[in-house]
């Protein structure tokens, strides 16, 4: 069997962004690379957004951008401008065509099905994949979107909604994402942020279809595109393990408080990449201790007064757009904390803090 310097486990949105990441740096130059991803085929599975706070490798993958979004819920509604900071959409057809067409032209690049086929006693790995365990019982933001077209021109393509809480929450947390491509053409989605045991939550047609015709007012439309997923809310309980380290949500990269991972991957890729020859020896990177004190924190008051969530949230985007959503993407000062830390109910989120 081939020897391999390094192996990535899981060509997904991490694996396959630290293997480009590597390649365009010139990484791979003398060096031997083996992807194990269990897929047949690359296709458009699922969509990336997030707000622009720091360049990236693929602007050319992007589906849309938004200056501007709203929030709603039964008390209320806020709009929200911030042309610093555009709000993407990445189409992950587009993503893994580009970064499939850098990598195939690397020969010391290699695609397998399964790690069994390759000797990687030697090698660095790159995990990306959660390990097989129960965790049914944590906490998920787990969603599924459709991409509709109408017959007419329905949606304005200028601003998009990041939440609508103006629905069924069924005692824990929900809502309605809705991103217009174009002013015929949306992408719809239903949210839920909860355990996964509960399956009557996942009638995520249902709630689809009743959304799209009763709130938005849409009778004829078509289905161009679906996804469906769960992102989890927790950091997986990894062991240490020699030689190997873990990427993308197994590697602690999604913000827990938002789901939001894809920027993060981008930046721990560039680390990585920029640390390969002395990988073993640097300190692993996190997106930043004070997040994950504030995001515990947070899911405690999530999990004890979901009925409280709407509000909540409502009134954090009420900050400066320019501090929230560099709260929410992981790139505030202590002052910018602060902001978002005054908008919330004081008394609750103490009581949450042990």
């Amino acid at each position: 069997m081939k020897e391999f310097d390094y192996v990535i486990l899981g060509g997904g949105c991490a694996g396959l962004s630290l293997a480009y990441e590597l390649e365009i740096n010139g990484k791979i130059k003398n060096k031997k690379l083996a992807i194990v991803e269990i897929r047949d085929e690359y296709k458009r599975d699922r969509t990336w957004s997030f707000w622009k706070v720091f360049d990236h490798n693929f602007d050319d993958c992007v589906i849309k951008s938004w200056n501007n979004f709203s929030i709603n819920s039964k008390s209320g509604s806020h709009e929200v401008l911030n042309k610093e900071y555009p709000y993407q959409t990445i189409d992950s057809g587009l993503f893994y065509k580009k970064i499939l067409n850098q990598l195939k032209q690397n020969k010391n690049i290699e695609f397998f099905k399964n790690i069994d086929q390759l000797n990687s006693d030697n090698s660095i790995i790159f995990n990306s994949i959660l390990a097989k365990v129960n965790y049914e019982n944590k906490l998920w933001q787990h969603f599924k979107g459709v991409e509709i077209e109408t017959t007419e021109n329905i949606f304005d393509d200028e601003i998009f909604n990041l939440m609508d809480f103006d629905c069924d929450q069924r005692d824990v947390v929900h809502f309605f994402y809705t991103l217009p491509f174009a002013k015929n053409k949306a992408l719809i989605e239903t949210t839920w942020l909860s355990k996964m045991d509960d399956n009557s939550l996942k009638d995520y047609d249902m709630q689809l279809e009743k959304y799209i015709k009763e709130t938005l007012k849409i009778k004829n439309y078509k289905i161009n595109f679906q996804e469906q997923g769960a992102i989890p809310l927790f950091f997986p309980s990894n062991k240490i393990e020699k030689n190997k380290i873990n990427i993308g949500s197994n590697g602690g990269m999604t913000r827990l408080s938002t789901g939001y991972t894809f920027l993060n991957i981008q930046d721990h890729s560039k680390y990585i990449a920029n640390n390969i020859e002395n990988i073993k020896n640097i300190k692993p990177y996190n997106i930043g201790k004070k997040y994950e004190f504030l995001d515990n924190i947070f899911l405690n008051v999530l999990k004890k007064h979901p009925d409280k969530m709407p509000k909540i949230f409502l009134n954090m985007f009420k900050a400066p757009s320019k501090t929230v959503i560099k709260f929410l993407s992981n790139k505030s000062n202590i002052f910018e904390d602060l902001a978002i830390i005054l908008k919330m109910p004081k008394w609750i989120f103490i009581k949450n803090i042990f």
